[in-house]
């Protein structure tokens, strides 16, 4: 259901967790509605995304509160494994500066959604590329 929260089951919500993949599932689809959205530097809406305003916005829309930078968003959060990604990880590259400097949203299988200013817009690309592979520096599970 993009755009809304998912339903915590009574069990879930007893013990004050959030289900990830629900979670996962949810920031996928607000983030998937952006796609052709266009680049802006500092943009954090649908009138133009970066990277990190991106990964801002979808989560927000699902009720999570995450920091605005690539930096921040690198601190956040339990580090995985790459084998073991799901929905809504967040995947980060270094692309222009040492370390992480490009952050996208895991959608499942080898795909990534996220807003790269090379292309002009919000799309999906293969962590398997060449390109991104070769610049892969983590992903990390809110």
């Amino acid at each position: 259901m993009p755009g809304g929260k998912p339903a915590i089951p009574s069990s879930e919500r007893s013990r004050g967790t959030t289900p990830s993949t629900s979670i996962g599932y949810a920031v996928v689809g607000t983030a998937l509605a952006q796609r052709g959205v266009p680049y802006r530097n500092g943009g954090a809406d649908p009138g133009g995304f970066d990277c990190s305003g991106l990964v801002q916005y979808a989560f927000a829309r699902n009720g999570v509160s995450v920091p605005r930078t690539v930096e921040g968003q690198f601190r956040t959060g339990t580090k995985v494994l790459p084998d073991a990604l799901e929905p809504g990880d967040l995947v980060f590259f270094s692309t222009v500066a040492k370390g992480a400097s490009h952050v996208g949203i895991a959608i499942g299988g080898d795909q990534f959604i996220h807003a790269p200013s090379s292309t002009g817009e919000v799309r999906v690309e293969r962590l398997s590329a060449p390109y991104w592979s070769s610049r892969f520096v983590g992903a990390k599970r809110l």
